[in-house]
């Protein structure tokens, strides 16, 4: 009776063992180290060989003198938007959304970003902007965290005209959310050919959805027979409807590029992506103004508009059949690169914690792709969404021109594009020319899986990696 009862207590610990054995191995293999490089499989910050330039020092050379000059000073506290509303989360300058940067085509652009009380630390990400390789604001990939009482200096030239905006790609999934955001509008030296030029930044502060700061909706002036620019400008976490009310109107850029040849449309919805831009072009009418909806519960109202939305309409436009073709300057069938971006998601231990994780071609992080390129090459990305969610891809330093959706044809104007909304189960594919060394993230802008593994990065030959994620910094981009 003994024997029987020792050898079933073994049996059942046996039982235990093989169960929690491989559990147990999962749960120690999925922590995260305290610091790793994005850049290299052995988790070290590399400063490369001599012959290698580590990615703070490709700049703005310092002798060269700023044409706009902004300082920005962020904090952690409770403010007010326009509105009268209060709102606890982070400010530029004593404010949210912060200034808008405002610089012609060409100029240098110069910020001071001063990290008063932000305990994690704080960057500037230029979203959207070309920017040199070490003023891409990523914590840990291009730079250090900038810590409380410090700041950091971003330089970099203007030289794409177009709507942008700024934020925090620290902690970024709670910073931006917070409100450490801005606008950035880069005209043509002869301006943009409009009589108005209105902005209308998009944010969600505590759920409510605001427009410029302010709860519900904005004002712009414009007379009759003004041709008017409104600059649409998507900071949150999902795509975004907007459709017009009492104008047709064309839509004249996609995240900072022009279009060739927009026809002009009325009644139809356009998309756009988290972190996407769109630039609305439209004349206004000689009795009345225009509704510029942006969702059903936000809108910029030109002139005289309508008090109260139209429904949001049943027909989108499809960007890539709009417009005239042209010529891209490049040829996506003589690529140097062909690289797969593959996302899913599967259960598992993610630093230790149990879950449902994003996948970059079927690895977690910290062991997703590092896409590899030289200066000059021609390159071409499928991306393929099968993870039952909507992605916003939004590739750093670069601008992709979209070649087909789906195996179906661009046959539009080109659509360049640096936020780009892939849907549960659509394959994209883009290409670009590498021809801006760095580090590059490339990563879904809907924030929060950015924070959950849904990042890769592009990575220049010749170009070192000195910072880390985690670390002494406490870098963390997401």
């Amino acid at each position: 009776m003994r024997f029987s009862r020792r050898a079933k207590t073994l049996a059942a610990v046996a039982a235990a063992v093989a169960v929690f054995a491989p559990i147990a191995w999962l749960w120690q293999a999925s922590l995260l180290p305290e610091s790793y490089s994005v850049a290299h499989t052995d988790g070290h910050a590399d400063a490369g060989s001599d012959d290698d330039i580590p990615v703070d020092k490709l700049t703005v050379p310092d002798f060269e003198a700023a044409d706009v000059r902004v300082e920005l000073t962020a904090e952690r506290q409770r403010f007010t938007l326009a509105t009268g509303r209060e709102v606890d989360g982070y400010t530029l300058n004593g404010a949210s959304p912060g200034p808008e940067i405002r610089a012609e085509q060409g100029q240098l652009v110069e910020v001071v970003l001063v990290n008063s009380d932000i305990a994690e630390g704080i960057t500037l990400h230029w979203h959207g902007v070309d920017v040199p390789g070490a003023m891409d604001g990523a914590a840990g990939v291009t730079q250090d965290a900038v810590a409380p009482g410090e700041t950091f200096t971003y330089r970099f030239f203007a030289d794409q005209a177009g709507t942008f905006w700024y934020h925090s790609h620290q902690v970024s999934h709670e910073q931006v959310l917070g409100g450490l955001l801005g606008p950035l509008v880069v005209v043509p030296a002869g301006g943009s050919g409009a009589d108005a030029d209105a902005l209308a930044l998009v944010h969600v502060y505590d759920g409510r959805r605001t427009v410029n700061g302010r709860d519900g909706q904005d004002a712009a002036a414009a007379s009759p027979g003004d041709t008017v620019r409104v600059r649409v400008v998507n900071t949150d976490f999902g795509v975004m409807p907007v459709w017009v009310d009492g104008a047709p109107f064309r839509v004249a850029a996609v995240d900072g590029t022009d279009l060739e040849g927009p026809d002009e449309i009325a009644g139809t919805a356009v998309e756009v992506a988290a972190g996407g831009r769109v630039d609305l072009v439209f004349t206004m009418p000689a009795s009345g103004g225009v509704r510029v909806n942006l969702s059903a519960s936000a809108a910029l109202v030109v002139g005289d508009g309508p008090a109260e939305p139209s429904e949001q309409p049943e027909d989108v436009l499809d960007l890539l059949h709009y417009g005239s073709k042209a010529d891209i300057g490049f040829d996506p069938d003589a690529a140097d690169r062909v690289f797969e971006y593959g996302i899913d998601r599967r259960p598992g231990f993610l630093d230790g914690k149990p879950g449902f994780w994003w996948t970059v071609n079927g690895e977690l992080v910290p062991d997703v792709p590092v896409f590899t390129v030289a200066y000059g090459e021609v390159v071409v990305m499928r991306v393929a969404n099968d993870s039952g969610e909507a992605h916003p891809m939004h590739l750093h330093g670069h601008h992709a021109v979209v070649l087909s959706r789906n195996g179906i044809e661009a046959t539009g104007s080109p659509w360049w594009v640096d936020s780009l909304e892939v849907r549960d189960g659509e394959t994209y594919e883009i290409a670009f020319v590498a021809d801006n060394p760095g580090l590059w993230m490339d990563h879904c802008h809907n924030l929060p899986h950015a924070a959950e593994g849904l990042v890769a990065h592009v990575a220049y030959e010749g170009v070192a990696a000195p910072f880390l994620i985690g670390g002494p910094a406490g870098n963390h981009p997401e």
